[in-house]
Formats: C-alpha cells, structure tokens, sequence
C-alpha cells in the first residue's frame, strides 16, 4: 500500500515464466523491504476474518477460511522475517522510512497486520491450532499490535508536523494508515473480554477500546476531509496512487465494525443505562457511517475505473482493495446481525465476493512481482 513503488519493464521470459529474483541483476532481494509490505497481511487476514462475520455461512467457507488464516500465518512469519534481515543488513535504509513524507505512514500497517492474524486466531483459528495457544496467540498480537498502533498515531503525526516536507496536493490515503491501528484495536478488542478476569480487567478493556474508537474517529474525520479537499482542488493525480483513495473505507468500516463489537460486549460489562447505550450506539453510529461508507465505495469505485482506463499500473498500492473493503463486509455483517435486515445480509455477501476476488488478484500478482523481483527493486 504504497504509491512510491511502480511497475518496472517486463524483462525476457522463458517457457516456464519468469525466473526467480531475476529482475534484480545482482540486488538484495531484502534492500528495500518497507512496513508497507504488511499490507498483504493486513489484506489476507481480513479474508478469513470476515467469513466468522458473516450473516448467512456458504457450506465449506469455514473450511476455506482457516486455509487463508493459516497463509496468512506463514506470511507475516515470513514478511517478519524478511523485514528483520533489512534492518540487520540495511540499516540505514530502514532508519530513513520513517523520516520518509510517503512511506512513514505505512508504520501503522504492521500494527494492524499484527492484530488481524491475532483476531484470526479466535474468530476462525482454534480448530487449527487449538484454544488455548488461540487466546495466546490472540492476546499477545493485540497486546503487541496496540502498543505499536497508538506509538505510531503519535510518531507519525508528530513528524509530519516537524520535519517532513509536504506539498499542498499531498494528502492521500495512506495519511490515514498510522492513526487507523487505534480503531482496529477497539473492533477487536472485545474479542477478549470473555477471557480477561471479571471486574476491572473487563471494564479496562471495554473503556480502553471505546477510547481507542474515539481517537481514530476523530482523527480519521479530519484526515478524510483533507483527502476530499485535496480531491476538490488538485484532482485525482498519479494514477499509482488511486488505489489508496480505498483506504479511507477502513476507519468507516472499522468504527461500524467497532461499534457493533463494543456494543455487543457492554451489558456484561457495564451498568445501566450504559450496557444498553452501547448496544444502541451499534445502531445509532453504524448505519449513517455505514451510509458515508457507501458513498465513499461510489466514488473511489468510479475513479479507479476511470482511471483503469488509461492505465492502472499494479504497485503493492493495490492492497488497498482488500483490508478497507474487508472491514465494510464486517461492519455491513453486523449492522445485518443487530437489524436482521436481509438486504444487508445480502448486501454483506456481495461485498465479500467482490473482496475475495481482489485478494486473489493482489495476491496472485504480488506472489508474480516477488518471485520475479519486480517489488523488491529500488523505489522509483
């Protein structure tokens, strides 16, 4: 999810496709390994999360559903790994994405791929790795994916206002990924509340996530109103960067989805009329987000295809079609799930075909870009 790497030229190819790594001519494949490559994690797991979500379940999409999560497993082991040997060997590369304007913001990415995997582990997880290292797992991605959420809801901001040099058309959607980590935290967080202590425990999780809620919301209003501004009076720009107009869909998504979560959660947790308020609030704050969300989808829908006409080139950018739309199916999944309205049911399960067929798009042409080395050449 990033608009700083584009497609390079095809290079010769044999009877058997593209040789391994063989557009790199002799460069470290982990040179330029960035945090925007948790992406593909970020847009894998939502894959298999949302199935758990979903109002109506397919025979055998369960079954699917825990394929994918155990992929996405393997693939943040993986991306892990790799962005740990580029620290190691790349040192000062790695240290420069922070102070970079574009790249900085994918910060968030690792944070939010952290906790999809962990929410994973108990929506769709347990029959494959079993309860207990579930919860483990569960708690330990949040714990983890949280802290580096609300760091880089700070950090990021912070050196954007300081140090970094930023043009008057440069808000884009990625402006949006370092500050969104905090709501992805509060949509999942309820996931644990029935395996913390009864008492404080509980209610910390509960007011610490509906505060996490609050932080995004407000803070992803006025990065989007700065996306709308930039859209209004620059226009759509490089082509490479279209994809990451998707994003704003995931604090929409997210916070319907967060709402629906909490209020579920709250009449154990809390007294009244407080329990029953957050149930409502589900509502209340759901479907007109839910409404803006739609909105959104039009638009970024309609300028991608217009875009695509000219020219859509394929960049890790292309990720944004699956997390921001993976978080509507599961806030469409729950406002379905609370109102019983069966158009949302099926409105649900449309969105979630269209999700399924862009993770296997992005997926089948990252796999291609990395196995060739096209995504892992120098920036351009």
């Amino acid at each position: 999810m990033t608009t700083t790497l584009t497609r390079t030229p095809s290079h010769k190819e044999g009877s058997t496709g593209p040789r391994f790594l063989s557009t790199l001519e002799g460069q470290s494949p982990f040179a330029f390994i960035g945090p925007n490559w948790f992406a593909a994690v970020m847009g894998t797991g939502i894959v298999a999360n949302a199935v758990a979500t979903l109002p109506v379940q397919v025979p055998g999409l369960l079954a699917f559903a825990r394929v994918v999560w155990a992929l996405d497993v393997l693939l943040l082991a993986l991306i892990l790994a790799a962005t740990a040997v580029h620290w190691v060997q790349h040192h000062d590369t790695a240290r420069s994405h922070l102070d970079h304007p574009v790249m900085s913001h994918f910060y968030g990415a690792p944070a939010m791929a952290l906790m999809t995997v962990g929410a994973g582990a108990l929506l769709v997880g347990q029959p494959v790795v079993g309860r207990s290292v579930a919860i483990d797992m569960a708690s330990a991605l949040w714990v983890s994916g949280t802290l580096l959420g609300l760091w880089t809801a700070v950090a990021v901001p912070v050196k954007a206002f300081t140090t970094h040099e930023v043009a008057p058309d440069a808000a884009f959607g990625g402006w949006l990924m370092p500050v969104v980590p905090p709501m992805v935290s509060a949509a999942t967080g309820p996931l644990l509340l029935p395996h913390l202590p009864a008492g404080q425990w509980q209610l910390a999780m509960q007011l610490a996530c509906t505060m996490m809620f609050g932080l995004t919301l407000v803070a992803s209003l006025i990065v989007i109103t700065l996306i709308w501004g930039r859209l209004v009076h620059h226009k759509v720009g490089a082509s490479a960067a279209v994809p990451t107009l998707w994003i704003v869909l995931g604090p929409l998504g997210q916070s319907v989805t967060a709402a629906h979560t909490l209020g579920v959660a709250a009449p154990t947790v809390l007294p009244e009329p407080f329990g029953s308020a957050f149930t409502a609030m589900g509502l209340v704050f759901g479907l007109p987000m839910w409404g803006f969300a739609m909105l959104w989808l039009a638009i970024a829908a309609t300028v991608t295809l217009r875009t695509a006409r000219s020219g859509l080139p394929f960049t890790l950018g292309w990720w944004s079609f699956t997390f921001p739309a993976g978080t509507v199916v599961t806030g469409t999944s729950g406002l379905a799930a609370a109102t019983g309205a069966t158009f949302l049911q099926f409105t649900a399960l449309a969105l979630y075909a269209g999700l399924v067929l862009a993770w296997a798009t992005v997926a089948f042409r990252t796999a291609r870009g990395a196995w060739d080395g096209r995504l892992l050449r120098r920036p351009a």
